[in-house]
């Protein structure tokens, strides 16, 4: 009896500990990417850039949706894709009743099906569905001390999919924590714009990003360095110059998004 009571309020215990990760974890990254209000100006600054009143985009991996709330205070659609069942939950709270945004609980890939998500409850914002990914990524300090924690089934579509329901976007946000190659698998023509998240100590994956955007049009390159939201060469550049500058980085140094558009 006494053992059966133990084993009880252990459960209970852990998943007690469980829970209270992840609400500091959901708690850690609204405060990364909503607490500093100039951050977020510069953000809309910056994304003006690419969006109009009324344009379509779309944010793969919305994460927490400082994007989406970006975006929509710039007049765009948003179709905000986010499989984190804790994320997306919050995602509903915050955004399901706006009138410019639609949320979809799926993961994206190559194919449409099922996969697993592991997530980290410490660290929301690298869960992922690569365990290559994890596995390139833990050999620099940054991300020694994070776990993934629990692996949960999802529902993936693609791309196409996407652009079969929604339309195709202007701008497409990728950040998806080594799977992007994936989600540009699933996409079968060159989009207008678009962004995916690279990260130094996984650059093969970034290469091979460049490469598939290649195979679908004739795109030029920019990149931003973490969350600055600031241009790092003046002048766009062809994806020659962009692999030189991928080769040429440290693997501690900080990851950031790289930018391509379409010349059409």
């Amino acid at each position: 009896m006494f053992w059966l009571t133990t084993t009880i309020f252990l459960t209970m215990l852990n998943h007690f500990v469980q829970q209270w990760q992840q609400q500091m974890g959901l708690l850690r990254s609204i405060t990364i990417y909503y607490a500093n209000p100039f951050k977020l100006q510069r953000m809309r600054h910056f994304y003006a850039q690419f969006l109009q009143p009324g344009d379509l985009c779309f944010a793969i991996g919305a994460h927490v949706g400082n994007r989406l709330w970006v975006w929509t205070q710039l007049g765009a659609r948003v179709v905000g894709v986010e499989p984190q069942p804790l994320c997306l939950q919050l995602l509903r709270r915050w955004y399901g009743r706006h009138p410019q945004v639609a949320l979809v609980g799926e993961a994206v890939g190559a194919e449409s099906g099922q996969q697993q998500l592991f997530v980290s409850e410490r660290h929301p914002t690298v869960t992922t569905l690569s365990k290559a990914w994890i596995e390139a990524v833990q050999k620099v300090p940054s991300f020694v001390a994070v776990q993934w924690e629990q692996a949960v089934t999802v529902n993936v579509t693609t791309l196409d999919e996407l652009i079969g329901r929604y339309g195709e976007p202007v701008f497409c946000k990728i950040d998806v924590e080594g799977y992007e190659l994936e989600v540009l698998r699933g996409l079968s023509r060159p989009l207008r714009a678009l962004s995916f998240e690279y990260i130094p100590a996984a650059r093969t994956m970034a290469v091979d990003c460049i490469e598939r955007l290649q195979q679908l049009g004739d795109y030029e390159f920019n990149w931003s360095i973490s969350e600055q939201h600031r241009w790092q060469t003046s002048q766009w550049v062809d994806c020659r110059v962009l692999l030189a500058w991928l080769e040429s980085l440290p693997l501690n140094s900080d990851s950031g998004d790289i930018y391509a558009r379409c010349k059409r």
